[in-house]
């Protein structure tokens, strides 16, 4: 997953002093200093000597169609997986997990097939939506069979428990048996602001469809239909269908996942629209409805049912960790992070391809970790250790990431924060950065030392309402309490500003994002991408030369988990 449309809470480049007083939390005043650390707390890290054929290499080979997409569990990632091993060691890393250059995280594979259509009747009514076209929908049961048979659909808004809000949109019924119809994003992301239940604008984590399937099996749902709606969904069907359809990876687990729901999918907007008719009801005033504290769950007084077949498969994926050990204290770990997965063969082109390379999500970033990799061990030891984490199942749902977040080979409450890369724009120079989830840690003060040094800005977040900060592997360890960094390439491009980087990236949303266009093109133009990756050496220079351990600003939703594990560790 990428930030596909520039989408960042962002900082302002002048008023983020390195000294001043705490901000709130993201989507909230960012024109506030963030941090309480001074700039005394911060080194000065001269540039790193960044090799740019490495990022062309590694970016040309790993998006290659010899390594089918990279899906887990399948001969892309054994390729991966060896390429990195050589390249790492070749950088001159040591292995990072106990004498072994990999962590084993274990999948399950569940590939659905022989669909039926979604079937939705009652009040008269008999209506028929086929697979792909109009829904999409998996199980994360390991069952060979799934069927869903006249489950009772219920309207509950956008899906949310949440007691701290005095939130509950499933308060007085009882989903058992039942299929939810849910809203995507939050009940204020139209708002303009960053005031509101849920941060006005600003996705919180009860946006995301991750979260939504989650509630609905706590809640004993039998399914989960989410409506799409591109807008607040932030990419449009087309990315939703590929990205659904084929091989689902899903963490194993001791019950097979049978405490979850059993479909959990998405229907089109005007599927949605087409069973509230029938109803009775109309989406547009039920979604006005779903915006207002004390909405209730509306029973529709129809029946949904389908049915697939499930082949399932068990197998041993693979985080790649290599380490490059402090010289002062070694004990103490920045992490660099990028996902090596994409979705492998997935839906054709209009020429056959059915290759979804993911040259730039993520080959790039990837690279990025072995560029980075190689830099810093030419520069020498740091202070502080140096881990490079390639994690595996980013596109499955952060699974490589919660895997190690949740069996972490270097303790969390030693790890001072990091960088994660997904993605680097390829649109040639850009004047800014934009930063996903800015104004909510202290690493901000590293940001805007490291950005005064390479002589560019920060751009304020455009859309907040997307979310972003929750959909990458950096949200695995955030809320965990590790801060992280997540910065993208700038939209204000050296030639052509602005107009021109929204242009690339929306290019790049509506061509290629989850398809077989993310192909390798000889002809781009590094130049911007090269800057980026500077920053990123700098940033991870810094935080491994310097004594201070940032924490989240006061009011943050991850700055708790941050205080207990700074107790149980180091002093942070």
């Amino acid at each position: 997953m990428i930030r596909n449309i520039f989408a960042t809470a962002m900082l302002s480049g002048t008023a983020l002093a390195l000294a001043g007083c705490s901000t709130t939390q993201s989507g909230q005043d960012q024109t506030r200093p963030a941090t309480m650390l001074g700039d005394a707390s911060i080194p000065d890290v001269a540039p790193g000597t960044i090799d740019l054929s490495i990022m062309k290499d590694v970016t040309r080979t790993l998006s290659s169609d010899e390594f089918e997409g990279r899906a887990p569990g399948t001969v892309g990632e054994e390729k991966t997986v060896s390429l990195l091993i050589d390249r790492f060691a070749k950088a001159g890393l040591q292995p990072g997990n106990k004498g072994s250059w990999v962590q084993e995280v274990p999948l399950v594979e569940i590939t659905g097939s022989d669909y039926a259509p979604l079937t939705v009747a009652g009040n008269g009514e008999a209506m028929r939506f086929e697979f792909a076209d109009d829904w999409v929908g998996v199980t994360y049961r390991e069952n060979e069979r799934t069927v869903l048979d006249d489950s009772e659909l219920v309207f509950v808004g956008y899906g949310i428990n949440a007691p701290e809000k005095g939130w509950n949109d499933y308060a007085g019924v009882d989903m058992r048996g039942k299929t939810a119809v849910i809203l995507v994003n939050d009940p204020d992301y139209e708002q303009q602001g960053m005031e509101g239940d849920f941060n006005g604008r600003a996705m919180t984590y009860y946006g995301r469809w991750t979260y939504k399937y989650e509630e609905a099996a706590r809640q004993g749902a039998a399914g989960a239909l989410i409506i799409h709606d591109t807008y607040p969904a932030a990419y449009g069907w087309n990315v939703v269908e590929s990205s659904w359809s084929g091989p689902q990876s899903f963490a194993q687990t001791a019950n097979g996942n049978m405490d979850e729901t059993q479909v959990n999918g998405w229907i089109q907007k005007p599927v949605a629209e087409r069973i509230m008719q029938a109803a009775g009801q109309d989406l547009s005033a039920l979604s006005a409805r779903a915006k207002q504290r004390g909405f209730r769950a509306v029973p529709l007084g129809l029946t949904a049912s389908t049915s697939f077949d499930n082949a399932i498969r068990k197998f041993q994926s693979k985080n790649v960790i290599g380490i490059l050990p402090g010289n002062e204290r070694p004990d103490e770990y920045v992490m660099h992070t990028a996902h090596w997965d994409h979705l492998g063969r997935c839906t054709p082109d209009a020429t056959g391809d059915d290759i979804c390379n993911g040259a730039i999500d993520n080959a790039t970033g990837t690279a990025a970790l072995v560029a980075l990799a190689e830099a810093h061990a030419d520069a020498g030891p740091a202070e502080r250790s140096l881990v490079f984490l390639a994690v595996t199942a980013e596109e499955q749902g952060l699974l490589g990431s919660e895997y190690y977040a949740a069996n972490p080979v270097f303790p969390l409450s030693q790890t001072v924060g990091g960088v994660n890369m997904d993605a680097m724009f390829i649109a040639g120079p850009a004047r800014d950065v934009t930063v996903v989830g800015g104004g909510k840690s202290e690493l901000d003060a590293f940001l805007t030392k490291a950005l005064l040094a390479e002589g560019r800005r920060a751009t304020p977040e455009p859309t907040p309402e997307k979310g972003y900060y929750y959909r990458s592997d950096h949200f695995s360890f955030a809320k965990r309490g590790v801060p992280m960094l997540y910065v993208d390439g700038g939209e204000d491009l050296v030639t052509g500003g602005v107009e021109a980087g929204a242009a690339v990236a929306k290019a790049y949303t509506e061509s290629a994002y989850h398809g077989p266009n993310d192909e390798y093109d000889p002809n781009w133009d590094w130049s911007g991408a090269l800057n980026d990756l500077q920053l990123f050496y700098r940033l991870g220079r810094m935080m491994a030369m310097s004594e201070a351990w940032p924490n989240w600003v006061e009011g943050d939703e991850f700055k708790e988990a941050r205080d207990v594990n700074c107790a149980n560790g180091l002093g942070c």
